[in-house]
Formats: C-alpha cells, structure tokens, sequence
C-alpha cells in the first residue's frame, strides 16, 4: 500500500510518501508562501522524484484541521480531489494529533501549540505512550487551558511552531512540570500524519468537511447581529 500524506493546515506544508511502514520521501517547508501556489507542485514533484504516479497510489491521508481556514481547505480539496479521481480511500486525522505524535513515548502528556490569537489556542492534550486523548481539541484561552493541564499533576510536552509565543504563560502556570520539544521538532511531519491514518477508518469523500473547532468570523459577527437585532 502507498499512502500519500498531506498537511496544509498551518503556514508549514508537509508532504510525504509511505510504502506500508516505510518512508519513501517526505518534505517539510515552513516558508510564509500561500499553499494554494505550492502544494500540489510540491507532490507532483516528490512524487516525480519517488518514481510514483497516482494510480500507484493506495490511500490520501489529510489533516483535517484545526488551524488556518485557507490552509485546512486547500489540503482537504486536493485530498478529497484525488482520494475520489483515483478512487482510493481518503482518511482524515487531526492537525494537533500530527503534531503530538512529534512527542510520541514521551512519560507524560503532550500538548500542541497552535496560535488563534488575542492570548487564544487550538490545544488539546495527549497521552505521550498511546496518543489517545486525554483533553480533546479545542479553541480555548491558553490560561484556562493550561489550568486544566495542571490539574491533571503530570509532566507535560509542548510542541507547535508558535510555542515561543506562549512560552512564558505556560511556564508561569505549569513551571517546571513544563517542558518543550526541540525547534526541529515543532513541525508537522507528513510521515507521522500517515502512521495516524493507517490506524483510522476510510472518510466518505462528498461527506469529508474540515474540523475547524472554532466558528468563521462572519459566523461570529452573523451571532452577534442577531444577538443585538432580538433587544
């Protein structure tokens, strides 16, 4: 079987190839450069470089959110595009659940980091032996978050590409219960994005939707207008 992983769900795009339990290629960028423009130029090509074409192809393997909205769309389209032009199976594994495979046998929990802005995270935690979730995703204050973490009294592995936004709240709450992983160690990794998909059931293509785990700006504002209109 040969899995194609992809993760556009953040400002890294990630691409790898597997054949069953082996890596056949696997690239990882983190360039401020809009993924619309390089992810499907960036599988082509490494396809072209592991001497694979797409009806060799087995499986699509995507993250599903949470992070950018135009990031989790453009991989979930090409996803979902070529899981139903080949028909193979298409399967769907969370972007925070990719980056704490990063922490994978870690004695503890492991925590991804990803910055929603104004002092706000898409978090959850995982157990470090098994990856099973202890504190489910979510889109939450970091503060109240990591008072839930706290709780739990267990050493804790952060990880994500804006850890260094936050690093200072989190080592104010949790001190030296917290630690966090090596710079190279903070991106999303494809290959691990797939080792999670060989472990998920098949995702219906038409019913596949990203899992954004916060509502649209314009929902928001839609909310707050209709709040306002019922006075």
């Amino acid at each position: 079987m040969i899995y194609l992983g992809i993760d556009t769900s953040n400002s890294p795009l990630a691409v790898a190839l597997m054949e069953n339990e082996t890596v056949l290629i696997e690239e990882t960028t983190n360039l401020k450069i809009n993924h619309s423009l390089t992810a499907m130029p960036a599988i082509e090509e490494m396809m072209t470089k592991a001497k694979i074409s797409p009806k060799d192809l087995t499986h699509i393997a995507v993250a599903e959110g949470p992070g950018s909205y135009t990031g989790v769309r453009i991989g979930l389209t090409i996803a979902k595009t070529m899981a139903w032009s080949l028909k193979i199976p298409l399967h769907m594994v969370s972007s925070l659940k990719v980056l704490a495979a990063n922490g994978h046998s870690f004695d503890g929990l492991v925590c991804p980091i990803m910055d929603a802005r104004r002092g706000t995270v898409f978090t959850g935690a995982y157990d470090g032996e098994t990856l099973a979730s202890v504190i489910p995703d979510q889109h939450s204050d970091l503060k109240v978050f990591l008072e839930k973490v706290k709780a739990l009294n267990k050493p804790v592995l952060f990880t994500g590409i804006d850890l260094s936004i936050h690093e200072a709240p989190i080592r104010e709450v949790l001190g030296d219960a917290a630690s966090f992983s090596k710079p190279q160690d903070r991106l999303p990794r494809a290959s691990n994005l797939i080792w999670l998909a060989q472990q998920t059931d098949a995702q219906e293509v038409h019913q596949a939707t990203p899992n954004y785990r916060r509502i649209t700006e314009a929902e928001a504002n839609y909310i707050k207008s209709q709040e306002g209109s019922s006075l």
